[in-house]
């Protein structure tokens, strides 16, 4: 029997546990909303509001304490400078916890872990950003047409060309007549004759 035995070991041994934990803490910091299991989700509201609620001090000490389960500094950071500062006015109840149903393929109760406050749109980049990016796609588009057209004219300067070869007629070449009887004949072909009659009289 379990009398006060208190926790859930979701078939995990404690050092397997409490690293799971520590990754869906990170997680909740980083994106500010998890979707996990029921259970792990109840287990999980308490260990963040704690975090909170150190992020609210302040401390030197504190910030250690929160260094053990979050490893990466700007994590630490973004907890004590972002959303800690955000529940100064609220004393606990940082977290809600919203059923989703049953997870398809094996049944298990869904639930989203998130903060009371938490904004969807509040990671959304800066209107300057989407100029930006608004800007390089018109100059990208630009350049697409700018090339469309180009390939455009030199297809229609080659099939003009090929048109005006077809139309007009081929010149041929005049035929050279034979020289007339009694001509004179030109002057390499005399040579010649007169080298093959020298040797012939040899």
């Amino acid at each position: 029997m379990r009398h006060a035995q208190r926790g859930r070991k979701l078939g995990r041994t404690t050092s397997h546990r409490l690293a799971m934990f520590r990754n869906q803490l990170t997680s909740l910091v980083i994106h500010e909303r998890i979707v996990t299991t029921l259970p792990k989700a109840k287990e999980l509201r308490p260990l963040a509001e704690k975090l909170v609620t150190r992020g609210k001090a302040g401390s030197v000490a504190d910030r250690r304490q929160v260094a053990r389960v979050l490893h990466d500094r700007e994590h630490v950071k973004k907890l004590f400078d972002d959303i800690s500062p955000r529940f100064a006015d609220r004393a606990g109840g940082y977290l809600r916890i919203v059923k989703l149903g049953p997870r398809q393929g094996d049944g298990a109760e869904t639930a989203a872990l998130q903060f009371v406050d938490y904004d969807p749109d509040r990671g959304a980049p800066a209107p300057e950003a989407d100029d930006k990016k608004a800007k390089g796609k018109a100059k990208g588009a630009d350049k697409g047409d700018e090339k469309d057209k180009t390939a455009e004219k030199g297809k229609a300067g080659r099939k003009a060309r090929a048109a005006a070869e077809t139309r007009a007629p081929k010149s041929k070449a005049p035929k050279s007549k034979p020289p007339a009887k009694g001509s004179p004949e030109p002057k390499g072909k005399a040579k010649g004759k007169a080298k093959s009659e020298k040797s012939g009289d040899r």
